[in-house]
């Protein structure tokens, strides 16, 4: 792309605060609604006594994923709506895709080792 074409790529600074007042909105509404689900699941938890400790990690386990991806999801909207150029859009893209991948890879392994834990501990025999 040349860098004429580079220049025009521009986003108007009303629809930069309006972006940026939407973002806001999602993450405060984000993170009411994981503290509900939090709560929800301490409650159910907290009363199902045959919940064990392994279902109880898992599900803890869970919901801290999910606000860690949703959470680089709206940062990562939010740099997207500041860029300056599309160069800028493509290596945020990249860092973004790469830095989910790696996360992502993680989790799945840490949810993987909670899960032959709990698998373990469920085989042993009750004394």
């Amino acid at each position: 792309m040349s860098e004429q074409g580079q220049r025009h790529f521009e986003i108007p600074k009303e629809m930069r605060s309006m972006a940026d007042a939407g973002l806001e909105q999602a993450r405060k509404t984000f993170e009411k609604f994981i503290e509900g689900a939090q709560v929800a699941a301490e409650s159910l938890s907290a009363r199902t006594a045959t919940v064990g400790a392994g279902a109880k990690d898992a599900s803890a386990m869970a919901f801290s994923y999910a606000e860690k991806n949703v959470q680089a999801s709206l940062d990562y909207a939010q740099s997207l709506v500041h860029a300056k150029d599309l160069s800028e859009v493509m290596r945020l893209h990249r860092e973004y895709v790469q830095a989910q991948m790696r996360s992502l890879a993680e989790q799945a392994s840490e949810m993987g080792q909670i899960v032959s834990r709990t698998a373990m501990d469920a085989a042993k025999p009750k004394h």
